[in-house]
């Protein structure tokens, strides 16, 4: 069994499915994926819980069943967060260098973060992520760590994500009601681009897009920071309904269809091209239009990516997407998805693959697990974080000793 210490678990609340997946640390810090448990999702719409008893006993067969695969007792996760409520935006902190010899210190850094916080939300709004992008002293920009420069003034640009507090609780309150700790709630968005991107992708600026069952969450990374994010509450249940209202099938078989003949894109081979449904359960068989149904699809899809473009484009940031494009969740399964991304942003896109994570390649392959995973390296880095952190400590309080034994001397 592995050691408690160094199990690290991504908890993803899905509209279609709810994902449980375990990494583990090694002695190199190096991250590997060792269990996956997954359900379906029956208590959760448009990425928020709407019956929390449903729910609840999802969340349990996921973590069951991740338990079981990986061997070890899930005590912790770090639990993803999503819905229409959540927004992001960029803001700037100023603050003073008021030391004699105008050495910026760390804690001048915080204090320029802390302002950079101090921002007027709504009462009933929580803070989820501030994420540090890029620093300027005394007017330069692009500083990366002003630590030990020199100023007498230091501003932070900052992106914030923020959400409904009460909206937000709903999830940790069910995750809690099952005796497990939340080590800390992260964005969907921001967890699928730290599972899909390079250091390098998000260098040249990238997109990452997961659409989801019931939201699509996008994340552009530019200059080696997050620089936008956004929630649409649309994703690939929508699908399923349109095609059911446009089809007159029930929701089930519209679903099927989704999956069995759906794809993104009409094209010439498909014309005249018919699927035959049979009977069941009181509905009556009868032939469908191939070419109809992949029209239906392809509206939804292609509104979807318009709506993102306009976001990014208004932004100012679609010009800065040199690594293009790259698509995750259930949604990315959707054949030619790729094709109709491309013709609406004009980009290369590609099928994102978890990066810079060893271990189960029945997750790493798949864009549905990309969040889960994304959740777990989130947990990875704040491990390491703390692990830097605790040595410098260590190592501080080695020097003072040292100062100390040789002052007695």
């Amino acid at each position: 069994m592995s050691d408690p210490a160094s199990i690290l678990v991504g908890l993803e609340i899905g509209t279609s499915k709810v994902c449980a997946v375990v990494g583990e640390l090694n002695a190199d810090g190096v991250l590997g994926i060792i269990g996956l448990g997954q359900a379906r999702s029956r208590g959760v719409r448009k990425g928020e819980i709407i019956d929390p008893t449903l729910a609840a006993e999802d969340i349990r067969n996921a973590i069951v069943e991740a338990e079981q695969m990986a061997d070890v007792e899930i005590r912790s996760v770090y639990l993803g967060v999503t819905g229409n409520h959540l927004r992001g935006f960029n803001n700037r902190g100023v603050h003073p260098v008021v030391s004699a010899d105008r050495e910026i210190t760390e804690e001048d850094v915080q204090d320029g973060i802390k302002n950079a916080k101090a921002i007027n939300l709504p009462a009933e709004n929580h803070v989820v992520h501030v994420i540090r992008q890029h620093f300027h002293v005394d007017g330069q920009d692009g500083v990366q760590n002003p630590v030990g420069m020199l100023g007498a003034r230091i501003e932070v640009d900052v992106h914030v994500i923020h959400g409904n507090f009460n909206r937000l609780q709903n999830a940790i309150r069910a995750v809690k009601g099952l005796q497990l700790e939340v080590d800390n709630i992260v964005f969907n968005g921001l967890a699928s681009a730290l599972a899909l991107l390079t250091n390098e992708q998000k260098e040249t600026g990238a997109l990452v897009i997961d659409i989801g069952g019931g939201t699509t969450e996008f994340a552009v990374c530019a200059r080696g920071v997050v620089k936008h994010t956004g929630v649409l509450a649309v994703g690939g249940d929508h699908v399923s309904n349109d095609l059911a209202y446009g089809l007159k099938v029930p929701l089930s078989r519209a679903e099927r269809l989704k999956i069995d003949h759906g794809a993104a894109l009409v094209d010439d081979s498909i014309r005249g091209q018919t699927v035959t449904l049979g009977s069941e359960h009181g509905f009556v068989g009868r032939t469908l239009n191939l070419e109809h149904l992949r029209r239906i699809m392809s509206a939804r899809l292609e509104e979807i990516f318009e709506l993102i473009a306009h976001e990014v484009h208004q932004a100012g940031l679609l010009n800065y997407l040199g690594a293009g494009v790259f698509l995750c969740g259930g949604g990315a399964r959707i054949a030619q998805v790729r094709e109709l991304a491309e013709s609406v942003f004009g980009l290369p896109v590609s099928l994102g693959r978890a990066n810079s994570v060893s271990g189960l390649k029945s997750a790493l392959d798949q864009p549905e697990f990309a969040t889960a995973i994304g959740l777990v390296k989130f947990g990875s880095l704040q491990a390491r974080n703390r692990g830097d952190r605790s040595s410098l400590r260590d190592s501080l309080r080695d020097r003072f000793n040292q100062i100390i034994r040789v002052a007695r001397k």
